[in-house]
């Protein structure tokens, strides 16, 4: 069942007075649909901005800060020269599979923002099998990049493709387990039931030791899933030029680019949610002022979008060998021991509650 809630309900009420029950609903749907684009567009473009600033800072240099105030418009210039720039390819790239490619990256990524509860008002869609659609939506995103891969022509992006691939369906089961072993403290995979359960304390606090080491097992499975260093094996600049999108300019490569910055938000808004209460305040303040929710969303999201850029800039890249060995001979075990410990701590009803 997917329940209309909060900003969709309240758009489609406001037209409803001014046309017919149905245009209202289908306008209804079209205007957050552009909202979440704005969203999407902003967040992607000031995310990268944020990578080079942190880049900068761990790296003792000054970073961009040529373009608008402390460089604040510099991305948006990068967007408009790669707009601006020849869409280019090979001759004997398959044309249809390659120019659908960067789209299946893109909208899965989209699709996966509108299930979020930035606050109790502002969610597109609640929906009770929320964790469930998020795994599998994120799941579309490496059809993509294989078929970017693939339809290229190229070998050293056939070959990023193939360790995407791999990397991909081995991380994911590391993702859906730690997120299953909140699901059982939870009760639930709606979302934003998710998060009301948290009124009574964070899960990552309510579900013990298992809790902490789940939320350690998914920053490091989803770190790999988004293919950041040092799981980004599909990207080895020094092995593959730039891996699955060699073969890609302009706009086209854009969407990749936008779409790996886009998940990494996607990623540390699920920790977000499941683990640290999503919008609500550790004081209380949200409830009698719901809009700060948002603020509160947004910058637990944002302390750990910085941990996983901390990643990439203090370790080094693994090989693909040492890559699958972390996940099914150490991570994969690791997770299903603490999902059963996790199970017992439930049935005993041993959570913590403030």
């Amino acid at each position: 069942m997917i329940i209309t809630l909060s900003i969709t309900k309240t758009i489609q009420d406001w037209l409803i007075g001014m046309m017919p029950e149905g245009v209202a609903s289908i306008l209804a749907m079209v205007i957050v649909a552009l909202i979440y684009l704005a969203i999407f567009a902003v967040a992607g473009l000031y995310l990268v901005l944020l990578e080079r600033k942190v880049a900068a800072w761990f790296q003792l240099r000054i970073g961009p800060n040529r373009v608008g105030y402390w460089g604040l418009l510099q991305t948006m210039a990068d967007a408009l020269k790669l707009v601006s720039k020849e869409l280019t390819g090979t001759i004997k790239a398959d044309k249809f599979l390659y120019n659908l490619a960067p789209y299946f990256v893109i909208i899965s990524s989209l699709m996966a923002l509108a299930v979020f509860p930035f606050t109790k008002e502002f969610q597109a869609f609640d929906i009770n099998i929320g964790i469930f659609f998020l795994i599998a939506i994120s799941s579309i995103g490496v059809i993509g990049i294989l078929l970017g891969g693939w339809s290229s022509n190229n070998k050293f992006a056939l070959i990023g493709a193939m360790r995407s691939g791999v990397q991909t369906i081995s991380y994911e089961l590391s993702v859906g387990l730690s997120l299953l072993t909140m699901v059982l403290l939870t009760g639930s995979l709606q979302l934003s039931e998710i998060v009301e359960v948290q009124k009574e304390g964070w899960l990552i606090l309510q579900g013990h030791v298992p809790a902490i080491i789940a939320f350690m097992i998914y920053m490091i499975a989803g770190t790999a899933e988004t293919n950041r260093a040092p799981f980004d094996m599909v990207e080895a600049e020094s092995e593959l030029g730039a891996g699955f999108h060699t073969e890609y300019s302009g706009m086209k490569f854009a969407y990749f680019f936008l779409a790996e910055f886009i998940n990494m938000f996607i990623i540390a808004a699920i920790a977000t949610t499941v683990f640290f209460g999503g919008w609500l305040s550790p004081f209380g303040i949200t409830e009698s002022l719901p809009w700060l929710g948002i603020f509160w969303f947004l910058g637990k999201t944002l302390v750990i979008v910085f941990l996983m850029m901390w990643f990439r800039w203090t370790f080094p890249r693994l090989r693909i060998d040492q890559l699958l060995t972390l996940e099914w001979k150490y991570l994969l075990p690791i997770n299903l021991v603490n999902i059963v410990i996790m199970a017992i701590i439930v049935w005993l009803n041993l959570t913590i509650k403030f």
